[in-house]
């Protein structure tokens, strides 16, 4: 029999890509759907581990990818919003969510793929309204997955006559080891565990493949799945390389369990298969569900063991930005005041370093244009952001009480410094953007100009460190300083320009590079500004 490779590879190729392109379509608007609520999700369940299964199902079935969860797991780990124990519940979740893809593609709809489509398309071109075009990108989504799957496997249905695939086969059924490594490499290839099971789920179908040799070919592909979290874990901090790490351990370990109680296993599909009387997808839909979910129950009870192992084999200090708050406790408000005061003085502190810390980050960036730093900064920009809210809140809820009249100033002057260092955040946000801008339009600053904004930097730098030393020992002669300081910033923020606008007239500076330089210095002078606002608020000016 003669096989047109051609058509085999391109129905393979392009039903892959469409497939993949379903996915990515369907979580997307299942996400833009859901929205800001996913991280809410994930940051308000994780409370216990067994809630963080749950949260991992519900977001993993939300943007149909478990590599997706990890990573956003990964970056809330990152962000000091959940530790790695909880992380480690949420990835044994979206280990299970990830099983719905194969559900949903055992629900034969390949006759429907196109009507489904259409209606997608429909609902994203002829609604202006944002829930029905997110809805209708989701249905879209939903209709290519099937059509990826048609193609994919009719361009498949050939293969069961070569061969050299046969053999391939009859190996893998022998020799499970085999087939565990060719679904990693697979997945590995595709980043996709959903796209390596459809396929599984087509070939199985189509008799090229018997159970024995599918089996193992799935839980390969659970551990090729776990390479998406590595690679967005190598720039990371430790933290979210643990978490990494611990997704690859919990699929490892449960292969290798699930492989020495193989043939126990292939009954127990099979006997599903003939009880529930499943077609061939569901029979792998439900051999890769089982897989997860006994996973996930052998494992559950060792989350602490896990953590302990990960922590042993990544060491290190992790430096995690908090984003919540340590010292509001709301039972001062009614009780003590002005204790209350005092603990949201200690969090404005705490937000002040925190400002000192996004600064000095982003000045390593403009440096040596090291990611880490850009990301670090962003960071406590975003917790900066968050403490500013939760501060504000805790304020505006103490003025409702009664003060002392020193209590009364102390607290305006509180509210009044939030601000403050909420918007030094926002000015080295600027700054970030600005060598991002820089690096990315290959913007090149003369030497001189590096130097000024390095001097520049290093003052602003001890300003803001100034400030809020004064503000947290109420010190006259700190915040004296400040002013003084904040004055130099000014005539060096005056004399600069002047030196740059020579420069320009000299040539030796190009019109993009001044701008990155201008607008930098005005955003250190701006940081200045509000350095000296809190110092005035212990001046009581």
């Amino acid at each position: 029999m003669d096989i047109n490779v051609q058509s085999l590879i391109f129905e393979f190729v392009g039903g892959l890509g469409i497939f993949l392109l379903g996915l990515k379509f369907m979580g997307d608007g299942l996400q833009k759907s859901a929205g800001d609520r996913l991280r809410d999700i994930l940051d308000r369940f994780t409370s216990n581990p067994f809630m963080g299964v749950l949260a991992g199902i519900i977001v993993t079935v939300l943007i149909q990818s478990s590599s997706g969860t990890t990573v956003l797991t990964v970056g809330l780990v990152n962000a000091g919003f959940m530790t790695l124990r909880q992380s480690i519940g949420v990835i044994m979740g979206a280990n299970i969510g990830t099983t719905v893809t194969a559900f949903i593609i055992g629900i034969d709809l390949g006759e429907y793929a196109l009507p489904i489509m259409a209606v997608g398309a429909f609902m994203l071109f002829f609604f202006k309204n944002n829930k029905v075009t997110y809805l209708g990108q989701t249905v879209f989504g939903f209709g290519s997955l099937f059509y990826g799957l048609e193609l994919m496997s009719s361009g498949m249905s050939p293969l069961r006559d070569v061969q050299a695939f046969h053999d391939l086969t009859l190996n893998m059924s022998s020799n499970p080891i085999l087939g565990v490594v060719v679904g990693t490499l697979f997945t590995f290839i595709v980043q996709s565990s959903s796209a390596t099971i459809g396929i599984l789920q087509g070939l199985f179908e189509q008799g090229a493949i018997d159970i024995q040799a599918a089996l193992p070919v799935l839980f390969g592909d659970n551990i090729g799945t776990t390479i998406t979290a590595i690679l967005a874990s190598i720039g990371a901090t430790i933290a979210a390389k643990r978490a990494a790490f611990t997704h690859v351990i919990f699929n490892v370990v449960g292969t290798t369990i699930f492989l020495i109680l193989l043939p126990l296993y292939t009954k127990y599909v099979t006997y599903l298969q003939d009880a529930f009387n499943l077609n061939p997808e569901m029979t792998i839909a439900f051999a890769h569900g089982s897989f997860n979910v006994a996973n996930t129950i052998l494992q559950f009870p060792f989350i602490g063991a896990l953590a302990f192992i990960v922590t042993k084999l990544i060491p290190g200090e992790d430096t995690v930005i908090e984003y919540k708050p340590k010292h509001l406790d709301p039972i001062f408000i009614q009780q003590s005041p002005s204790v209350a005061l005092d603990q949201a003085k200690e969090e404005v502190i705490r937000m002040g370093e925190y400002a000192h810390k996004g600064l000095e980050e982003s000045s390593k960036y403009l440096n040596n244009h090291s990611q880490k730093h850009a990301d670090m900064a962003l960071q406590v920009e975003g917790a900066l952001n968050n403490l500013d809210k939760e501060i504000t809140e805790y304020l505006v809820s103490l003025s409702g009480t009664s003060f002392s009249e020193a209590d009364s100033t102390k607290h305006s002057a509180l509210m009044d410094s939030v601000r403050d260092i909420e918007r030094i955040g926002d000015h080295f946000e600027n700054i970030v953007e600005l060598v991002d801008y820089k690096i990315s339009n290959k913007v090149v600053i003369t030497e001189q100009a590096q130097q000024d904004l390095n001097d520049m930097f290093d003052l602003t730098l001890i300003t803001v460190k100034q400030a809020i030393k004064a503000l947290g020992e109420m010190d006259r002669e700190e915040a004296l300083a400040v002013v003084q300081k904040e004055d130099q910033i000014d005539q060096m923020e005056r004399a600069y320009r002047k030196k740059h606008i020579i420069r320009m007239n000299e040539g030796s500076c190009s019109g993009p590079a001044g701008i990155v330089f201008v607008d930098i210095i005005s955003n250190l002078e701006r940081i200045g500004d509000h350095a000296v606002n809190i110092a005035e608020e212990v001046l009581g000016e």
